[in-house]
């Protein structure tokens, strides 16, 4: 829910920013990425359950490793993201 939220903000900023096509690209692609990571994290949690709905220390490590992929792939989008947006922010603030 909340990738889905920042996915939708990145839209709006990319537009408010009137971003290139490459810039578009590199969002889509990150955006998509994590969403996809998610929902493969997601199914992962899910089976995991099926197989073995009380609390198991290996599943709850193949879970927190599922869950990390999820981390590494926001922190690689948030970077785009950085790059993308940093220097359009500050010529914003600094035109004021």
């Amino acid at each position: 829910m909340v990738q889905a939220f920042i996915a939708m903000a990145t839209v709006i900023a990319g537009f408010y920013f009137n971003i290139s096509a490459t810039e578009w690209m590199l969002q889509i692609l990150a955006t998509g990425v994590v969403l996809s990571i998610e929902g493969l994290n997601t199914a992962v949690e899910k089976i995991a359950d099926f197989i073995h709905p009380e609390y198991n220390e290996r599943i709850g490590f193949i879970k927190d490793i599922a869950a990390g992929s999820v981390v590494f792939a926001s922190l690689a989008a948030l970077a785009i993201g950085i790059i993308i947006y940093s220097p359009k922010i500050l010529i914003v603030f600094t035109a004021r």
